[in-house]
């Protein structure tokens, strides 16, 4: 079956950086689906290269930053007391926060914490790079009603109720 529209489509990917390190993978046990079309399961340039592909294709995608993860914003990094925080806080931790403009919720990472104060930062860890993207098509089908209405993939490794 040929990638289109309202198809749920099965990946094994690797995502490397700019310098070939290898950041993310599937594993054969959990590939990656998502339904096609524009729903929001992949990426736009991502899911443009795999329409028209079929079982077995492959797909070599660079992704500049505007592509994957948006630019560095560095209005996204905050200073905070260290009292706000709980007391086992460690460089790394992720904390939710609502962004005072969208009222929307953010995850923020701690980078830093030094004389009563800790750094943070709103920019995902991927933020401003850009990305190289390979895929293979593990399988294609056509989506099930329910998924259509719903607007992702349900069953093994899709989305649960």
């Amino acid at each position: 079956m040929e990638i289109a529209k309202n198809t749920v489509v099965t990946l094994s990917y690797e995502m490397f950086d700019a310098e070939n390190n290898l950041l993310d993978q599937t594993s054969a046990d959990e590939p990656m689906v998502y339904l096609h079309g524009g729903y929001d399961g992949i990426f736009p340039v991502v899911e443009e290269a795999l329409h028209g592909k079929k079982v077995g294709d492959k797909i070599d995608v660079t992704m500049e930053p505007d592509d994957a993860f948006g630019e560095y914003d560095a209005e996204l990094v905050r200073i905070e007391p260290q009292d706000a925080f709980p007391e086992e806080l460690e460089v790394g931790m992720m904390f939710e926060a609502d962004d005072p403009d969208s009222d929307e919720v953010m995850l923020f990472t701690v980078t830093e914490i030094a004389d009563g104060k800790v750094v943070v930062d709103g920019n995902h860890p991927m933020a401003g790079k850009r990305l190289r993207f390979v895929a293979t098509v593990l399988e294609a089908r056509a989506a099930s009603k329910e998924e259509l209405d719903h607007g992702h993939v349900h069953g093994e490794h899709g989305h649960h109720h």
